[in-house]
């Protein structure tokens, strides 16, 4: 690696000097997007897209100093030139362009190639070299539409009127990317655990169409639920905050759900196949069309896709050791 290198304290440009999603703290981070592993506090300044200020900032601190803005708006850091671009992984999230003396880098964050009503769609950002992530790097993960699973849960919720439909999914991107899809089906109001309230309402703050949500906190505790679809984060489930519902059905959404076994494991009794990270054919698809020849494979299956574009389509890949990992695997 040349113009990007690994440091201590994550991937560095030195030509710029700054860091791209550091995992420790450092002068200036440029931050892909608000996953707990891509943004941690600390450091001493932060430049993100402008619509992901809002998450930032709940997450960092209202004081942290930082600095948005917008898809495609270049900056001059040092002697190189960066500008964010749309990666479809959740509000705001961005892959980060770096060009110098006619050397183009590209760092994708976490991204997927599905369309999500929530965020910017991916964009495809010419490259010299690519860095990308492989949460879900193996041929087995391969998704069907939003619409489609959303139908799906649709039907268990609607299925069973007698019994609270508890569905957990992570807080932040999914949990607002199902309250989207939902209007596409239903203005029944979705009953929503306080984690996911406060991002929810960040969403809406910014025009992004949701149903109608109320938190669990605003009812009494003699309240049933039944016939009701209540969204929980994953720390939700078999806590005491659970013990309010009365033998709820269960279920999870997430593209590990696409596993074999993966629902009873966690214990739930339905799965949900949807993932806010990109499938095999996304991945093998966005690095064929960055045109890059040199790509750094990072983040979940990062040898069995480094291997399979260094074989199948000769290009120069290689897996990349990195600490993005945890809160946006889900």
């Amino acid at each position: 690696m040349t113009l990007i290198t690994v440091r201590p304290e994550g991937l560095y440009c030195e030509r710029g000097n700054f860091y791209i999603d550091p995992w420790r703290s450092v002068e200036l981070a440029v931050i892909t997007h608000a996953h707990s592993d891509h943004a941690r506090s600390g450091s001493q300044r932060y430049i993100a897209t402008h619509i992901s200020e809002g998450i930032l900032r709940k997450r960092l601190g209202d004081d942290v100093n930082l600095q948005g803005v917008e898809y495609g708006e270049s900056l001059k850091l040092g002697d190189v030139w960066v500008s964010l671009h749309p990666a479809g992984h959740v509000l705001g999230s961005a892959q980060v362009r770096v060009e110098c003396d006619g050397e183009v880098w590209v760092v994708s964050g976490d991204y997927k190639r599905n369309h999500d009503p929530t965020c910017e769609p991916f964009e495809v950002v010419p490259c010299d070299s690519f860095i990308t992530e492989a949460t879900f790097g193996l041929p087995i993960y391969r998704w069907d539409s939003g619409p489609t699973i959303c139908q799906q849960i649709v039907d268990w919720w609607k299925g069973d009127r007698d019994r609270p439909s508890l569905l957990f999914c992570y807080a932040f991107g999914k949990a607002q990317r199902i309250l989207s899809e939902l209007t596409q089906f239903t203005d029944q109001p979705v009953y929503v655990h306080g984690a996911i309230h406060a991002l929810t309402e960040i969403y809406r703050n910014v025009g992004v169409p949701m149903v109608p949500t109320i938190p669990t906190s605003d009812l009494p505790r003699s309240h049933k639920f039944n016939g009701d679809l209540v969204l929980a984060p994953p720390s939700g489930h078999r806590s005491s905050w659970m013990k309010r519902f009365s033998h709820p059905q269960t279920a999870f959404a997430s593209g590990w759900m696409a596993v074999r076994g993966a629902r009873r494991r966690r214990g739930y009794e339905r799965g949900f196949v949807l993932s806010d990270h990109a499938d095999w054919p996304g991945l093998v698809n966005t690095v064929r069309e960055t045109g890059a020849q040199t790509v750094y494979v990072t983040h979940g299956q990062t040898d069995v896709l480094a291997r399979y574009l260094t074989e199948v389509f000769g290009i120069n890949a290689m897996p990349l050791r990195t600490l993005f990992e945890g809160e946006g695997d889900i």
